[in-house]
């Protein structure tokens, strides 16, 4: 009886060490991803541009909000919008963020497929994100006097180029009116400013302050004084769509990011942007990424949704507005492109 009993023991030793080893298991999974699951780590790319409208991005990757979600994230820098676009469609990497362009719209009326998910910076009054500057000794004081003069872009069907028509518009002005000139990079527009090779061109912050500051250049539109325009977004590749729990996870980490920008640096005082909660850190951040003195970062923080919520209805705007300027090869359904769902539940999750 007692060796009976000597062996039930052992048995149930055994038992519990084996139970208790499989729930630090689960607790150790749990805390690696970080939302409360025993999801499986992810490792993906994000495809970016050095630009202060992708804060949200560089702090969720500083403040280790994609670690938190289980997520390892990877950056590949680019220098131009479309080339983001391309890759993300093709799955060469599985996030990209930047502007919402022509190209794009192309690539989903050819049949490839992404999804535009997320705000990575939008045009509204009284922010700084995007603007139309001519040399500091041009006699150019508002759009009406581009008539008949050189406009610096990037590239045909780019966000610069979708602004640069409605500003035009907007003044009674069309695309006709002037000569639109492609220069491929945001840095080639800065430099034919400077050389005066072009009469006026538009560029993004933190570019802007960098000109200003320089001495070479100046405002003399601010396009979210303008319009309201969606101009860049976060877009997914529909391979990683379709991991929802991973697409989730990152949603989370990049509302959680959002909300942490917005706090530091666009919360009002008296109707004007002022310093919230960790603002240096924020300032620091950017500056960091993005290669600029911390200074000039200050002077041109664009906006962006706290929640990080795409202004949606925008992009049908873009899309009739491209197709009506022979942009696009056909019309496409605004509503396939964009998906506000994953968001949506990762913000349930988080809370307010």
């Amino acid at each position: 009886m007692k060796k009976n009993t000597t062996l039930l023991l052992a048995v149930l030793l055994v038992l519990a060490t084996v139970l208790s080893a499989c729930g630090n298991k689960d607790k150790s999974a749990e805390g690696a991803s970080g939302s409360g699951t025993t999801a499986k780590p992810v490792k993906l790319e994000i495809g970016m541009l050095k630009l202060t409208s992708s804060a949200p991005l560089f702090i969720a990757l500083e403040k280790g909000f994609f670690k938190d979600e289980g997520i390892e994230a990877d950056v590949k820098w680019f220098d131009a919008a479309q080339p983001i676009a391309v890759a993300t469609a093709s799955g060469s990497v599985d996030v990209g963020a930047t502007g919402i362009t022509a190209s794009l719209f192309n690539m989903i009326a050819g049949g490839q497929k992404l999804l535009i998910v997320a705000d990575k910076g939008r045009e509204q009054k009284g922010f700084s994100s995007s603007a139309l500057l001519v040399h500091k000794d041009s006699s150019i004081a508002s759009v009406k006097d581009l008539k008949g003069k050189k406009i610096g872009i990037t590239q045909t069907g780019s966000t610069f180029h979708y602004m640069a028509g409605r500003l035009l518009e907007k003044y009674g002005l069309s695309l006709a009116d002037v000569e639109l000139v492609p220069l491929g990079k945001v840095n080639a527009m800065m430099e034919t400013l400077k050389s005066k090779q072009v009469d006026a061109v538009l560029l993004n912050e933190p570019n802007i302050t960098a000109v200003v500051k320089e001495g070479y250049g100046k405002v003399i539109s601010q396009v979210g004084d303008e319009i309201d325009y969606q101009t860049s977004g976060v877009f997914f590749s529909q391979k990683f769509a379709d991991n929802r729990d991973a697409a989730v996870r990152f949603m989370k980490a990049y509302a959680k990011a959002s909300r942490y920008y917005y706090d530091a640096v666009l919360v009002q005082k008296d109707g004007k942007p002022a310093p919230g909660a960790n603002y240096d850190e924020v300032i620091n951040i950017i500056a960091k990424y993005t290669d600029q003195p911390a200074e000039n970062i200050k002077l041109g923080l664009p906006y962006m949704d706290r929640d990080g919520k795409l202004f949606a209805d925008d992009i049908k705007t873009q899309v009739d507005w491209y197709f009506k300027n022979q942009m696009i090869e056909k019309a496409v359904d605004a509503k396939s492109i964009v998906n506000t769902e994953l968001l949506d539940e990762a913000l349930k999750a988080l809370g307010k």
